[in-house]
């Protein structure tokens, strides 16, 4: 695709995508927090093991836990706001038909990762899930929710924009059926 669905110049959303958008800004923002925190407590894990000579266990599990929040709660607006890091070389040649029909493969294949991905989490959830973390014992489920919750978050726009690509060029339209 080459606009986002909440492209500036375009059409105001509809109110699915403004609630969508919300909850992936809301999402964005935690991962910020998460940041931060990830943040200290990496400095404070130096710190500790160079100025005292002491290892945290808890910091190190709790960065890593961030690290999680960080990445997977902020993907799900890159997507929606076609801010991934994308390879477009063949897709922005191509006009008409071939762009259209190009988008829409493009975004089953990226919901079709999406499947395998929950799929293989929750394979992955079914034997982990039965244990807790090393330091501060957190059970896995709750450890490994970033991922599953920003995953299915992201699955829900990779649906949102695959239905936009398919849907018939309107009006006002580029060539790929994407609102300008």
């Amino acid at each position: 695709m080459s606009s986002t669905l909440l492209h500036p110049d375009g059409p105001p959303p509809g109110r699915f995508v403004s609630l969508l958008s919300g909850l992936c800004r809301g999402f964005e923002r935690l991962a910020i927090v998460m940041l931060l925190v990830t943040t200290f407590l990496v400095v404070l894990q130096v710190a500790a093991r160079n100025l005292w000579q002491a290892g945290l266990p808890w910091a190190d599990e709790l960065a890593r836990y961030g690290g999680l929040g960080i990445v997977y709660l902020a993907i799900p607006l890159l997507l929606l706001q076609n801010g991934h890091i994308a390879v477009d070389i063949i897709s922005s040649r191509l006009k008409g038909g071939a762009g259209r029909v190009l988008a829409i493969v493009n975004e089953i294949i990226i919901l079709a990762f999406c499947g395998l991905f929950l799929h293989g989490s929750y394979l992955f959830l079914m034997k982990a899930g039965k244990f807790s973390t090393p330091a501060l014992r957190m059970p896995n489920l709750i450890f490994y929710l970033p991922v599953v919750v920003g995953m299915l978050l992201f699955t829900v726009v990779a649906i949102l924009r695959l239905s936009r690509a398919i849907r018939p060029v309107a009006a006002g339209a580029d060539s790929q059926g994407t609102l300008s």
